[in-house]
């Protein structure tokens, strides 16, 4: 399993370990230098997306990749983790709906959870 595919599988437990809503994960390798995949995913209120981001860096940190940058932290509408192969996206509900990352980025390829643990 390459390295972004197994990041983003972490990543993707972690968040689901939260009650993470609506995970989409998007191939963007083939669209864009910025990375290999995109994990997009919504809480309930900014406890939750900060508890989901939390978790993500906890498991990620435990499986030795640190995040090269991280943004939006303290106000939980919108964090965003790098880790410069993905980037992970947690929002809460309303903002995701408004800045709708999937439809700015629907050239990016949809990929299942279950393809990323081949």
């Amino acid at each position: 399993m390459d390295e972004s595919k197994k990041m983003a599988l972490i990543a993707v437990r972690a968040l689901e370990d939260k009650k993470a809503e609506e995970i989409s994960i998007l191939d963007i390798s083939e669209i864009s230098t910025l990375g290999d995949y995109f994990i997009i995913a919504n809480g309930e209120n900014r406890n939750q997306v900060q508890a989901m981001a939390d978790n993500v860096e906890e498991k990620l940190g435990i499986a030795g990749y640190e995040p090269k940058h991280i943004e939006g932290y303290q106000t939980a509408n919108w964090i965003l983790l790098d880790y410069k192969d993905i980037i992970i996206h947690v929002f809460g509900k309303e903002d995701r709906n408004f800045y709708d990352l999937e439809h700015i980025w629907m050239d990016g390829k949809p990929v299942k959870k279950e393809d990323l643990a081949l």
